[in-house]
């Protein structure tokens, strides 16, 4: 978007080039009074508004999202880093956790940059193909993290009640091959929601109150019928991550019918401390999504900033926290970062 400088006077374009309001002669200009007057065909913008109501703290807010995002990235690549470099790490486990750390930095990525850019220089247009190319890998990398927690609770069940079968149940081979399935399942069930956006004309109107192309955000850009679109979201949502939050509990329950089966009780809370790191992962991961899911579609009465807050907490949080608290509680890995980041 072009530089609007102050005029003495109100100035007015025709509907077919757009309308730019002016809101007072000294050329102050009202930004959410600015609206676009496009026709179907021009794929030129929409406009992302970020956090509506709290323009005036937007520097303020860059703060804590850059601090957090550059964290998380430091914390998921030397993951990888350590992993990648130390062959006794070449194991299942750590496997999955690469997978977990590459996710986590595909989630943040995808929408901390931009959301920096309106906060930083007001650069909030993005075109047509963009917004939809957003809206599907978020959702891509979702279902890809979802699938990475999914197959860490199974790892978690063959460690405690298949011990000795763990080293041919789960390869490395296997483990690459569970990752391959979940990329697949995450491409064919996101690759529907750009498809289904780009099959509907967009109103004149596409001022979306947010700071990155959520999909129910941009479905309500469309002037079309959008039950097929709000539905397949729906049952995405819940069909996804509801099938798989029901195998992670199923692999729970399986995990402390056989906790609960042996007989030395001494034993009980070091079985149990092998999940702890990841029960704390799903928890952070689950409740910030699951809130920011139901808000979006059934939120009416709450504010608008808060809603997008909690959404962007969901992009921030966990893929800063998932690097740390892996690092604390698993004592190989904690050992191997030691021995990069402490020596001489």
């Amino acid at each position: 978007m072009s530089c609007v400088r102050k005029v003495s006077s109100t100035t007015q374009r025709s509907p077919e080039k757009g309308t730019l309001r002016i809101s007072e002669p000294d050329g102050r200009i009202d930004h959410l009074m600015v609206s676009f007057n496009f026709t179907h065909s021009d794929p030129s913008a929409f406009i992302l508004m970020g956090i509506p109501g709290l323009e005036d703290a937007y520097m303020w807010i860059s703060i804590p999202f850059s601090t957090l995002y550059i964290i998380g990235l430091l914390g998921n690549f030397m993951v990888l880093f350590v992993v990648g470099k130390e062959q006794t790490l070449h194991k299942p486990m750590y496997l999955l956790l690469c997978m977990l750390a590459l996710t986590d930095i595909g989630i943040s990525t995808s929408v901390v940059p931009k959301a920096l850019c309106i906060f930083w220089f007001n650069l909030k247009g993005i075109t047509v193909s963009g917004c939809l190319t957003q809206t599907f890998f978020l959702h891509a990398v979702s279902v890809m993290h979802s699938a990475v927690l999914v197959t860490m609770a199974f790892d978690r069940y063959v460690a405690i009640c298949s011990p000795l079968r763990y080293a041919t149940i789960l390869t490395n081979e296997r483990i690459a091959k569970l990752g391959l399935v979940a990329l697949v399942r995450a491409v064919l069930f996101a690759l529907p929601l750009p498809l289904l956006l780009s099959r509907q004309p967009f109103c004149a109107n596409r001022i979306i109150p947010h700071n990155y192309c959520e999909h129910m955000a941009v479905v309500k850009m469309l002037c079309g019928d959008i039950t097929v679109n709000r539905t397949y979201g729906l049952v995405m949502a819940f069909v996804v991550i509801g099938l798989d939050l029901m195998l992670v509990a199923l692999s729970y329950g399986l995990i402390i019918r056989a906790i609960l089966r042996i007989s030395s009780k001494k034993a009980h809370p070091k079985a149990l401390n092998t999940c702890t790191t990841h029960i704390c992962v799903m928890l952070t991961s689950c409740i910030l999504f699951l809130f920011s899911t139901l808000t979006q579609r059934f939120g009416q009465g709450i504010a608008p900033h808060i809603h997008i807050i909690f959404a962007d907490l969901f992009f921030l949080i966990p893929p800063m926290l998932n690097p740390i608290i892996y690092g604390v509680k698993t004592k190989e890995l904690r050992e191997k970062v030691g021995k990069y980041t402490c020596k001489r």
